[in-house]
């Protein structure tokens, strides 16, 4: 069940993570009360996961997963470049949170 929880942790951690775009600074009403919502809940499903995960590993994959999926959602609803040196990053986080998850229980 903990990674169930920290999936859907990762899930509005890169909404946070985009809501903070969309909201220009705070200056933006709903994006920001998006932002802040999204904030919460993930970390609040986080906190469910780390009950049984290690912190070092739930918080891992919860940041790291979140950063690739916060920067390919960047590039396609803010049209951001996803450049070779990028996706050889996507590519060793995605390798670390495999190894994480299969050496943790």
């Amino acid at each position: 069940m903990a990674w169930i929880y920290l999936s859907i942790a990762i899930v509005f951690e890169v909404a946070f993570a985009l809501g903070t775009n969309a909201a220009k600074g705070f200056t933006r009403l709903w994006p920001s009360v998006f932002t802040v919502v999204s904030a919460v809940i993930g970390v609040f499903f986080l906190s469910l996961a780390l009950k049984t995960l290690d912190v070092g590993v739930g918080y891992t994959v919860w940041t790291g997963v979140g950063a690739v999926g916060t920067v390919i959602f960047g590039a396609l609803l803010y049209k951001e470049k996803i450049t070779k040196g990028k996706l050889l990053s996507f590519l060793a986080i995605i390798a670390g949170v495999a190894l994480l998850r299969l050496t943790s229980g």
